[in-house]
């Protein structure tokens, strides 16, 4: 980055416009900057960050602060700075926000702050064209133009925080080198040390990985906490599930003395196999109750040991978020499910002795329904078998009828036939008769084979009409091109006359349409020069209207605010005072709250004999809570108001600065003349394309007319020859025709006629021979029809056919014969059953009594059943809670090892662990890298300001006490060989370490912000305290900055410095404001 040019105006101590000429300054590579105190130098500096970054550093950025007290009210404050970054040349524009004089009435409103950005573009190269250019002069010229980038506050910053890659704090460290701060970063501690390298270097992430690891252990602990409360939960809800079953309580809490206690009334046999398996029970759970991962295993003194011997809990006993917990309560479920398991015993029994009195008694009720069953079938068979006989005679009946179907079936296919071949032969005939009818009276009765004779010679007759068709189609084509010939020689008639009588008149029409170009020209001419004038004066003329609607909202508006503020300052009163009523009534309040054997929160005590009473008039806090919502909103509104009022404001002074003081009227008068002389001239001038076109269009036409003309003189020659030939052939072809035509009137009806007889013929011989073959085929099925009924027995064919049933009348009969049959043979089994013959011989069945015996006994099974089933859901149920309990006692295990891992790196990470030995944070770490690199870079140039004495180092030794440790700073003497801190230098010692640490540090910034080239430096005071030997020795480190193409410019007071650097800028202090002189020794 190289400056050119600063220009200020109304800026600081500058109240009129001074210009500042960098290139005459660095062309030696080293200036000064001087001018008594208050004069303005560090001004200079603030002009340009504010150009760059819109901002000065420290507490005078605000705009009033930067416009100057000497300045003209009517003089804005502006700057504007001309720099190279890169390959681009740039000019940056600012302006803050400031007050100026109202254009009407008194007083002063609000100027927004502007920004631009503009761009050099070298003459010749692609850019020049990509956007508008501004003037000529200083502007532009033949080197170049500059282009317009952006007005955007946002999109400039952007744009120059990407090409400098440094932020302002960065830029005002490396660039504009205060030489105080670095003394104080010498001398500093390594809290204060990394704030300012944290800012430099931009370690927030790390910053932000403490935190995220200090939350994640916090969050880390939550989840182990609440992973125990969910065991705690369990443990509640196993002690539910097990009722009378087990002692269950919280592991948590001291638990009462329960040892020992058995339902009353059991034997003293099961509460002493209840007390052994309680003792079962907890060896059991010993072993099960330790999870892989968890912190600690059951001891015989634990938990366990409590529940084992009923007493109290040991008050010490591990609580929700403690190692162990999930032991406790592990063991205490393995005792409840030892008990629930004894009782589900002794319900199985009872339910074994329930099932055998049950299938005792449903095994007789079944024998007794079974015999029962047995009698009914044997009554039901003897009915049936008294039904087959009364259907004897009408079951042989059927069976004949069959018979005689069987046979008579085999007589169908001969049937079939007979009456297939008498529907051909009618058909045939039908046929027959059908195509005759058509033929001559003498062809009647003629046989088939003469009828194909006569076919055959009208076919010959047809084939030899051939040639004579060709004929007749080649004539009749001869008389269709003879009629085209005759079209196209009237319409080649028509062109030739057309085209003559155009052609004589070309001459006018040309001269006419060139003089219609030439006035349309004119025209379009004058409205282009009245259209660049229509948008000034139409955007004058708006923003006189919208400065006369402006000044009236701007007076509603400041109505508006000042009730706004009215109300506000009411509602803030109001709660202010209901706050104040409700604070003096705080202790009935609180006493609202108050319970017997609740402890107060204010004092802790559980009793409460005299209770705070609220007074007349209380407010409670909802109240309070209103006036204050109250209050927000009037506030709110308020803001509000006062946005619109500014909005109203800004708008007014931007349409007053663009129409000025002529009255609207005025400025709609000269619109609208305007626009009616350039609608005139744009009318006149829109016809020039339409003559050009129109000139276009006769000159083809012309061409075309030509053309037209002689390539009809050409078909007009060649059509006579044509035409002649076609006529001798056309004669030829009629002689020929007349012979082929005979007494048709063309060969075409003649052929169709001979084509219909010929089929005609043809479909009569065939329907002839069809008839003939059909009477022979009925011939042959009558005699197998005869022959097929003899041999199945019937004396005629007519008796075969009425023998004949259809199949669904067959399948009916031999349904109902086979029915008959397989009932007949059902009964004769049934009533031959062993079984049901025993039966029908033994007294009647009573199976109600049977079922009222085993209905008693499935009750009594019913209620066993359910004792069972309760006992073996409580065992499912504690055994599903306890398998959950271990689950999550598993799952809690990896959580609780995370938590350590995690508690552990948050604590290395802030610098609290004992294994992080240097106390050092992580941001410190980092930071203390960046410093040792630039300890490294400020070495090189300390070692010759100090004639090879000194040399800075980064120590990273353990601070005393509670300090933080890692951003040592030392020098090394090389006089004395000994390493030393820096606050043990002297003032000019640490002048120039600090200035060598600036050097530094502006290198090591650089390259950390992207390589972003600094030509220009600015080094501020501190020369006071050198002697001259080291003060030639710090110039010439600073001059042979050079040797890197880098300029710097010092800002000092020291009067030596005068004569020892040629090229100056001294800021001399008037009353009517600073200047600035150039001052360059050759």
């Amino acid at each position: 980055m190289r400056l050119h040019r600063l220009s200020l105006t109304a800026f600081g101590p500058f109240g009129g416009t001074q210009t500042i000429d960098f290139d005459r300054l660095t062309r030696d590579g080293l200036f000064l900057l001087h001018g008594p105190t208050g004069a303005g130098k560090t001004s200079v500096l603030d002009a340009v960050c504010f150009a760059l970054y819109g901002s000065v550093p420290g507490a005078r950025q605000s705009g009033q602060a930067l416009r100057s007290d000497l300045a003209d009210p009517l003089t804005l404050t502006e700057v504007v700075l001309e720099l190279t970054v890169g390959e681009r040349r740039l000019e940056i524009t600012r302006l803050p926000e400031q007050p100026r004089p109202k254009k009407r009435g008194s007083g002063t409103t609000k100027e927004k702050a502007q920004s631009r950005l503009r761009e050099f573009v070298p003459a010749g190269t692609g850019g020049l064209s990509g956007g508008p250019a501004d003037g000529d002069g200083p502007e532009g010229g033949p080197d170049g133009r500059w282009k317009a980038l952006s007005r955007s506050h946002q999109e400039i910053g952007e744009e120059i925080g990407q090409l400098l890659g440094m932020s302002k704090e960065q830029f005002c460290q490396v660039v504009l080198l205060p030489q105080g701060d670095f003394a104080r970063f010498l001398r500093a501690d390594a809290e204060a040390r990394s704030r300012l390298l944290g800012r430099l270097f931009d370690t927030r992430r790390f910053a932000a990985l403490e935190e995220q690891l200090t939350a994640r252990r916090k969050a880390a602990a939550d989840t182990v906490t609440a992973g125990d409360e969910r065991l705690l939960a369990l443990a509640h809800r196993m002690a539910q599930a097990a009722g009378e079953s087990a002692d269950l309580s919280d592991p948590s809490v001291p638990a009462p003395d329960r040892a020992g206690t058995t339902p009353q009334g059991a034997p003293a046999r099961g509460r002493a196999a209840a007390a052994g398996g309680r003792g079962r029970a907890t060896a059991t759970a010993t072993k099960r109750a330790t999870v892989p991962g968890q912190a600690g295993s059951v001891e015989p003194g634990g938990p366990a040991a409590s529940v084992r011997g009923g007493a109290a809990e040991d008050p010490a006993a591990p609580g929700p978020g403690e190692p162990g917990f999930a032991d406790a309560v592990l063991v205490r479920a393995a005792v409840a499910r030892v008990s629930a398991r004894e009782r589900l015993a002794v319900a199985r029994s009872a339910l074994h002795a329930a099932e055998a009195a049950e299938h005792t008694a449903a095994g007789r009720g079944e024998a007794a329904r079974e015999r029962a069953r047995l009698q009914q079938r044997y009554a039901d068979a003897r009915r049936r078998a008294t039904l087959l006989k009364t259907h004897a005679e009408e079951r042989e009946r059927t069976r004949d009828r069959l018979e005689r179907a069987r046979a008579a079936a085999e007589v169908a296919p001969a049937l079939a036939l007979r009456d297939a071949a008498w529907r051909e032969l009618d058909a045939a005939q039908r046929a027959e008769r059908q195509h005759r009818s058509p033929l001559p009276p003498d062809l009647a009765d003629t046989e088939s084979e003469q009828l194909a004779s006569l076919e055959r010679e009208l076919r010959e007759d047809l084939g030899s009409l051939g040639a004579a068709r060709r004929a007749e189609r080649r004539a009749a084509d001869i008389g269709r091109e003879r009629a085209v010939l005759d079209r196209e020689a009237r319409a080649d008639e028509q062109t030739l006359l057309d085209a003559a009588e155009w052609l004589a008149e070309w001459d006018d029409a040309q001269r006419a349409h060139q003089q219609r170009i030439e006035t349309a020209q004119e025209a379009a001419t004058r409205a282009e020069q009245l259209g660049a004038r229509i948008e000034p004066a139409a955007e004058r003329w708006e923003a006189a209207r919208r400065r006369d609607r402006l000044s009236g909202e701007v007076q509603s508006a400041e109505t508006a605010l000042l009730a706004a503020r009215e109300q506000s300052a009411a509602a803030h009163e109001h709660w202010l005072d209901l706050k104040d009523r409700r604070l003096r009534g705080i202790a009935a309040e609180l006493a609202d709250g108050l319970r017997d054997g609740r402890a107060c929160a204010v004092c802790g005590a559980t009793e409460h004999p005299h209770p705070a009473r609220a007074g007349a008039g209380h407010v409670d806090r909802a109240t309070e809570e209103a006036a204050l919502a109250a209050h927000r909103q009037a506030e709110e509104a308020r803001g509000q108001a006062e946005a619109h009022c500014q909005s109203a404001k800004e708008a007014l002074a931007a349409a007053a600065a663009t129409a000025g003081d002529t009255p609207a009227g005025e400025l709609a008068g000269q619109v609208e003349e305007l626009r009616a002389e350039y609608a005139r001239a744009h009318a006149r001038g829109a016809d020039l394309h339409a003559a050009r076109e129109g000139l276009g269009r006769a000159e083809r036409e012309y061409e075309r007319r030509r053309a037209e003309q002689q390539q009809a003189e050409r078909r007009v020659a060649a059509r006579t020859s044509h035409r002649e030939a076609l006529d001798r052939e056309r004669a030829a072809l009629e002689e020929e025709l007349t012979r082929a035509r005979a007494d048709c009137a063309s060969v075409a009806d003649r052929a169709a006629r001979l084509e219909r007889q010929v089929a005609l013929l043809a479909a009569a011989a065939e329907a002839s021979r069809t008839a003939n073959s059909c009477a022979q085929r009925l011939k042959e099925a009558d005699a197998g029809l005869s022959d097929a009924a003899y041999r199945a027995g019937f004396a005629t064919p007519q008796a075969a056919a009425e023998a004949l049933l259809r199949d669904d009348a067959w399948r009916a009969l031999q349904r109902r014969l086979d029915e008959w049959q397989a009932e007949s043979a059902a009964v004769e089994a049934e009533l031959a059953d062993p079984e049901i013959a025993a039966a029908a011989a033994l007294p009647p069945a009573d199976p109600a009594a049977a079922q009222s015996a085993h209905q008693a006994a499935a009750a009594r099974l019913r209620t066993a059943s359910a004792t069972h089933a309760a006992a073996r859901e409580r065992c499912a149920e504690l055994d599903r809670l306890s398998a959950r309990a271990e689950a999550d006692a598993r799952a809690l295990a990896p959580l609780r090892a995370a938590h350590d891992r995690i508690a552990r790196l948050a604590a290395l990470a802030s610098g609290t662990s004992s294994e992080n030995e240097r106390r050092m944070r992580l941001e410190s770490y980092v930071l203390a890298a960046r410093l040792e690199q630039v300890a490294a870079a400020a070495s090189a140039r300390l070692h010759r300001m100090s004639a090879g004495r000194y040399t800075l180092v980064h120590s990273d030794q353990r601070a005393g006490g509670a300090r933080r440790s890692g951003l040592g700073l030392h020098v090394i003497d090389a006089w004395t060989g000994h390493e030393r801190d820096t606050s043990s230098l002297s003032g000019g010692e640490t002048f120039f370490a600090s200035l060598a640490l600036a050097l530094g540090l502006a290198d090591v910034v650089t390259d950390e912000a992207g390589g972003t080239r600094l030509d220009t430096l600015f080094i501020d005071e501190g020369f006071g305290s050198l002697d001259e030997q080291t003060l030639d020795e710090v110039l010439d480190v600073l001059d042979s900055l050079r040797e890197r193409d880098r300029s710097v410019g010092i800002v000092s007071h020291v009067a030596d410095l005068k004569a020892r650097i040629p090229a100056q800028l001294e800021v001399v202090k008037d009353r009517s404001g600073s200047t600035v002189r150039h001052r360059v020794r050759s």
